[in-house]
């Protein structure tokens, strides 16, 4: 993902939920944006070949849980959720 590819991902997340999310912390790192949430917990996004969003629940470099063939204008909406690591179901599970 390119520098212009994560200022539209930014974008199409929406600011409100970023600053939901991590409090308008945003990394481009490996070209994954990385919003860090609390505790070891982040949320990744990534761009997928198919230009859909993989979307993961990360705990200190853990991956808990993903959701694959994430479109647009739905995001927002998943990277929050995923963010919600206490009371929410996300995506696939994935076992230690």
């Amino acid at each position: 993902m390119t520098n212009a590819q994560a200022v539209e991902l930014v974008g199409q997340i929406g600011k409100g939920n970023i600053f939901a999310i991590s409090g308008g912390r945003v990394a481009l790192i490996g070209g994954e944006l990385l919003l860090k949430i609390a505790n070891g917990y982040a949320v990744k996004v990534a761009l997928a070949d198919n230009d859909t969003y993989t979307v993961q629940r990360v705990f200190r470099g853990k991956v808990k849980a993903e959701a694959f063939n994430v479109f647009a204008d739905e995001v927002g909406e998943v990277a929050y959720t995923a963010s919600c690591y206490y009371n929410r179901a996300f995506g696939v599970a994935v076992a230690a």
